[in-house]
């Protein structure tokens, strides 16, 4: 059976959006698909983050220039990610700045994973279970 083209895509709001990009992709190993700047500097409006092994998340500036302040609050949000490779995210991860929330470890229901959270306090969690 094919998985369908991902429909879900969790979305985050940052105080420093750039920063958290480069975090992202340094740290977890997403890639930038697009980054929409917004009129004030450092601003995003909309970026949108690729996983290697699927999916992805979208993120934007907390406050924007217009007054506009997104539905989430910076650093509140948490996302489950998929990977094949939890022992190599889980040691680049640490190595570049997350925050342990819960160690590399085996759970009953069989995945293997840990809990990390980002510079702005967005739990991250990396597992090998892939859902029923």
């Amino acid at each position: 059976m094919s998985t369908p083209a991902p429909t879900c895509w969790p979305c985050l709001s940052y105080r420093d959006a750039p920063a958290a990009i480069r975090f992202l992709v340094e740290a977890f190993g997403f890639s930038e698909h697009l980054v929409v700047p917004g009129e004030a500097d450092g601003e995003v409006v909309h970026c949108e983050m690729v996983w290697p092994e699927g999916g992805g998340v979208m993120l934007g500036s907390a406050v924007r220039s217009v007054g506009e302040v997104e539905a989430t609050k910076a650093g509140g949000g948490s996302v489950y990610v998929v990977t094949d490779r939890p022992d190599e995210l889980h040691a680049q991860a640490l190595a570049r700045g997350a925050t342990e929330i819960r160690g590399l470890c085996d759970e009953d229901y069989g995945s293997r994973g840990f809990t990390v959270a980002d510079p702005e306090g967005n739990r991250w969690s990396f597992g090998t279970y892939r859902g029923a």
